[in-house]
């Protein structure tokens, strides 16, 4: 499973470098999450580590 960026995101550039697996890259407007690079930080963390810096709270499963 993945995460995903809702639109809610407001480019504050908090997330990308918290990624392990560099999944978050920009995307038209906003942030978004590869998911086949995902991982929730599995193998790296017992949690996923974007979801708390995000101040907008915009970052959820998918």
């Amino acid at each position: 499973m993945s995460l995903q960026i809702l639109d809610d995101c407001i480019n504050c550039d908090m997330c990308v470098p918290e990624c392990p697996n560099e999944a978050i890259l920009m995307g038209s407007s906003i942030y978004v999450i590869d998911p086949d690079l995902c991982t929730e930080c599995e193998g790296y963390y017992d949690q996923p580590q974007c979801i708390p810096v995000c101040p907008v709270d915009c970052i959820v499963p998918s």
